[in-house]
C-alpha cells in the first residue's frame, strides 16, 4: 500500500500531482495533475492516470498531495517554473 505525505493510504478516485519529464525532451519536465485509479491491469494495486496512460504507484514516484507543493519541489531542482 503506497502512502501520500501524510501517512494516509492514496484511494481511487485522489487527485494528485507529479513533476513529469517530457518523454521527447528529457530538458522538459513539468508540473503536472494526475488522478490515483486502479490499475486496469492488476485491480488490487492503484496506478496514476496521466496523458491517458498508466503508471503504478510505487514508491519510487515523487507524488504530491499540492499543486503548490509539487511547484515548490520543482522549483528547488528546476528552477522557477
Amino acid at each position: 500500500m503506497e502512502l501520500n505525505s501524510q501517512g494516509l493510504p492514496y484511494s481511487p478516485g485522489d487527485v494528485v500531482y507529479v513533476i513529469y519529464r517530457n518523454p521527447h525532451t528529457q530538458s522538459v519536465a513539468n508540473v503536472q495533475e494526475a488522478a490515483v485509479v486502479n490499475n486496469p491491469e492488476n485491480p488490487e494495486e492503484l496506478a496514476l492516470f496521466l496523458y491517458e496512460t498508466y503508471y503504478p504507484l510505487t514508491n519510487e514516484l515523487a507524488v504530491y498531495a499540492s499543486e503548490a507543493e509539487a511547484e515548490q519541489v520543482y522549483n528547488q531542482s528546476f528552477g522557477d517554473l
